[in-house]
């Protein structure tokens, strides 16, 4: 998926982007976009605090689910007078606990992401779909926090609430994604972050990976694992077509942005085209095949184009 030059460069204009660079006014547009997405929980609210979510498991939380003779061990005060006089047996009163939710955003801004031949950098283009989720996050009411990570820089994020949640998140983006070309060695890798998110999120979490999974290995899916355990993880891949396919034509060269440098690409023959588009498709396989096997749910989202068109399309479909 793709647009042509002049829309891509009339879109980059109503965005207040230029494709290469972050800045804090292209994320903010994104707030009145919350409905592309939908982060309902998919699976049991593990965690201990209170909140807006129903638990499966029965307890005394807020909302009533359902009434059953009384056992051994029930709490009193349950009792349901009215049934157990209409039907001359006791029965208890059950609720369903109200449970937290919090909802963390792990984002690549990592050297392998600072690339597109198209409309955005991938690394862009992950800030702007964190942009997307930060806002659904905040209009559901659940706090957010994460880990905004590249080569030289990263930044931790505890969860909190409301629209200070989504703004600290979109100034580390932002500094982050600055420092990327700077001097500071402080940044991580994907196995790494993934690491300290084991440390950051809490049981029953919902959490999001944005990356092109370029730095996937054995280390990154053990820790993969270990927060599949008790927590929903969408991974969420960042291409680029010229990552994907070169181009039709079977000779010439093109020019691919780069760190803010023009490179020029020698395209070679149609066998040479045919070989590159085997490797990434097998390659970007493997990686949706063992993520998915540790039960991640899987997006893939494309730097060519709109990031709300190609949520819209796949809400439809």
């Amino acid at each position: 998926m793709s647009i042509n030059r002049f829309v891509a460069d009339d879109w980059l204009a109503q965005s207040h982007a230029n494709g290469t660079d972050l800045g804090l006014a292209e994320l903010l547009q994104y707030q009145r976009h919350t409905k592309v997405l939908d982060l309902s929980p998919g699976m049991v609210i593990q965690s201990k605090l209170a909140g807006s979510y129903l638990a499966r498991t029965k307890g005394r939380g807020m909302e009533f689910d359902e009434v059953r003779h009384y056992q051994n061990g029930d709490d009193v005060r349950t009792i349901d007078w009215r049934v157990t006089a209409r039907t001359g047996k006791v029965h208890t009163k059950l609720f369903r606990e109200e449970k937290e939710r919090p909802v963390f955003i792990l984002t690549d801004l990592s050297n392998s992401m600072r690339f597109g031949s198209a409309l955005l950098f991938k690394s862009v283009q992950a800030a702007h779909l964190a942009a997307v989720l930060a806002w659904h996050v905040k209009q559901r009411g659940d706090k957010l926090g994460g880990l905004v990570f590249s080569s030289q820089r990263h930044l931790e994020l505890k969860p909190q609430s409301r629209t200070h949640g989504v703004l600290r998140y979109f100034h580390a983006l932002t500094e982050v994604h600055q420092a990327a070309t700077s001097a500071q060695q402080t940044g991580l890798s994907l196995a790494q972050a993934l690491r300290q998110m084991r440390r950051l999120v809490r049981p029953g979490s919902l959490l999001y990976v944005i990356s092109d999974f370029a730095g996937l290995n054995a280390d990154a899916l053990r820790h993969v694992r270990a927060i599949r355990q008790h927590n929903e993880v969408y991974c969420c891949q960042l291409s680029d077509p010229l990552e994907q396919a070169l181009p039709d034509f079977a000779s010439g060269e093109a020019a691919v942005m780069h760190q803010q440098h023009i490179s020029l690409l020698n395209l070679g023959d149609r066998n040479l085209q045919q070989r590159y588009q085997q490797q990434q498709q097998q390659s970007a396989q493997l990686q949706e095949r063992q993520l998915k096997q540790l039960g991640c749910k899987w997006l893939e989202i494309s730097a060519a184009a709109p990031v709300l068109t190609q949520l819209e399309q796949r809400r439809r479909v």
